[in-house]
């Protein structure tokens, strides 16, 4: 039976998993709460089965790695470039502010000042899990907030190699410190060198000479050892396994197999990323937390809220417009994986005790548990962001001076000039028809602008915004950006201000479709549904289904699929 042990444990962490995930969907919660409370079900901490923790820590890497790889694939280097420079001086803002506030609740607690600092840098790093999980989700994956929240998440986890050779001085051997940073930043250079210079080279054409072969079985063993093999070579160099398996994934995203390597790839992520949650549930000890249950919620409040106001505020500083730069900080607003490595290696260099550690742990848990109420509550902290005195006019000098005031009327209103609208705007202009964009990319705004184009910066829900874009005059106004939040927003002030005005939008998921349309889009559009109709249209009729049976067929699945509650007779299918 030891020798089934293993799988014995992965039986338990699933099942609890399931059982965790389908209670948290019935509450109307994420899925990811039901799996942490399902670890901590399972963990020796509390009665009844329980899993070896160790083991199931083991098989959570493979999920950190393999999100954290697909995530690298989905988006492409050009895209993080754009946000370097946000990421860069957002960090230099949040970073030191971070442990600084970290430090100085340690301190108010009683900590000794090595162990305050140390709890300081723990707060500092966020997870990039949790993030991508809630954007998941939500369906934002390739929404502003998501690229900017990465960007920043990205310096975060490189920060934690200085924290790292820092630990040394904060123990009281300060002797290496010059050369352990020296090795720290020239390792890290080398190792990015690597994978991105050299692997951008290598990668595309082993995966050409791999397909060629025509196996599925040797593709997805090249995928896997990749993605793990970068992970582990990046934590040998210093840097971190998912930062390391994250850079593997952008390497991959530039070569044209990228969309078979995510197809392959993200059973793997589903399965084991819902493993590295219950981990997190299995290092926490529920007796621990009720006995220190005031500085578990103390730690959690400023945690949550001063990391949230500090980060949000770094992001205002890189020039981010508050709506991206509040969502994006509520999203790192916890402490994850990368925390728990930096107080491992404090527990172990003892400079925090067992009981701080443990502190620790809880209150990285309790942060995971609270953002995904505060994101939920997002559009409230996004209009207090709007509010604050000088926001609006800095927003407005972003992308330069406003073209000639447009008094168009009859036209298009786009809200969002990503790749559903650049073609709808592609296809007005051909057609001679005016359109007005609103997007909350500055490049877009600028390079429309250079062409002539009327354009708009800001969040497309602003009724100023909306107002300058001649939503009152216009005929059609289609929301193209995938931000479900931003969208239900556009349409209750659109509607507010014409009555008469067309309305369609792009619904990020099905569920989000009927929503959209009892706020009052005339006309909702869901992509990937879409893609799938046009499937079924062209294979039907190869069949030799004839046109008008087809067609019938094709408005009958669009009704059942945007009106689930509008009755369809049956008679009509034929």
């Amino acid at each position: 039976m030891e020798d089934l042990r293993l799988i014995v444990d992965l039986v338990l962490a699933l099942g609890a998993a399931f059982l965790g995930g389908m209670a948290a969907q019935r509450l109307g919660l994420p899925v990811l709460v039901g799996y942490i409370v399902a670890g901590i079900l399972i963990s020796p901490n509390t009665p009844g089965l329980d899993a070896d923790r160790d083991r199931i820590l083991l098989l959570a890497n493979l999920g950190v790695a393999f999100l954290m790889f697909a995530l690298g694939v989905e988006f492409s280097l050009d895209e993080l470039l754009e946000v370097r420079t946000i990421a860069i001086l957002a960090g230099a803002v949040q970073i030191p502010l971070t442990i600084g506030l970290g430090a100085g609740i340690g301190l108010l607690i009683g900590w000794s000042f090595s162990s305050s600092l140390l709890l300081g840098g723990a707060f500092a790093i966020s997870s990039s899990i949790v993030a991508i999980k809630l954007l998941l989700g939500r369906a934002e994956v390739e929404s502003p907030h998501a690229t900017v929240a990465l960007g920043l998440g990205i310096v975060q986890d490189l920060s934690l190699v200085l924290m790292l050779a820092f630990l040394p001085v904060i123990a009281g051997d300060g002797g290496s410190l010059g050369r352990r940073l020296v090795q720290s930043i020239v390792t890290a250079g080398v190792a990015l060198f690597i994978v991105l210079v050299v692997g951008a080279k290598f990668v595309p054409r082993l995966l050409f000479l791999v397909a060629k072969t025509g196996s599925r079985e040797l593709f997805l063993l090249s995928i896997v050892l990749i993605a793990l093999g970068t992970a582990v070579a990046a934590h040998e160099a210093g840097l971190s396994f998912a930062l390391g398996a994250f850079l593997a994934g952008i390497v991959v995203s530039e070569s044209e197999f990228e969309s078979q390597v995510l197809a392959e790839i993200i059973p793997l992520r589903d399965l084991f990323a819902t493993l590295f949650f219950v981990a997190v549930g299995m290092l926490i000890d529920p007796g621990f937390v009720l006995d220190h249950a005031l500085t578990v919620a103390l730690l959690v409040v400023v945690l949550v809220v001063g990391k949230g106001i500090v980060t949000g505020a770094a992001y205002l500083i890189a020039g981010v417009d508050h709506r991206t730069a509040t969502l994006a900080a509520i999203l790192l607003a916890q402490m994850g994986e990368f925390s728990f490595v930096l107080a491992g290696v404090g527990l172990k260099d003892h400079i925090i005790t067992e009981e701080e550690y443990g502190l620790i742990l809880a209150a990285a848990l309790g942060s995971i548990l609270v953002v995904p109420a505060v994101l939920a509550a997002s559009p409230v902290f996004i209009a207090f962001a709007g509010a604050i005195p000088g926001i609006s006019a800095y927003e407005r000098v972003k992308v330069g001076v406003d073209p000639a005031h447009s008094e168009a009327s009859r036209h298009v209103v786009i809200c969002g000039y990503g790749r559903v609208g650049r073609e709808l705007g592609t296809a007005l202009t051909r057609r001679g028809l005016s359109f007005t964009v609103i997007d909350l990319n500055p490049s877009i705004v600028r390079d429309l602008r250079a062409k002539g184009i009327v354009a708009y910066y800001g969040d497309a829900g602003s009724d100023a915004l909306l107002h300058r874009a001649g939503v009152q005059r216009a005929r059609t106004i289609a929301i193209a950006t995938p931000d479900l939040v931003a969208a239900r927003a556009t349409i209750r002030q659109a509607r507010e201000m014409n009555p008469d005005i067309r309305v369609v939008a792009r619904a990020p998921t099905g569920d989000a479709s009927n929503s959209l349309s009892l706020l009052g889009a005339d006309e909702v559009v869901q992509p990937e549904f879409e893609a799938g109709m046009e499937f079924v249209r062209r294979v039907l009729r190869w069949q030799g289904v004839s046109l008008q049976e087809t067609t019938t067929f094709l408005a009958r699945r669009r009704t059942a699929f945007y009106e689930p509650d509008r009755e369809v007779d049956p008679t009509q299918d034929a």
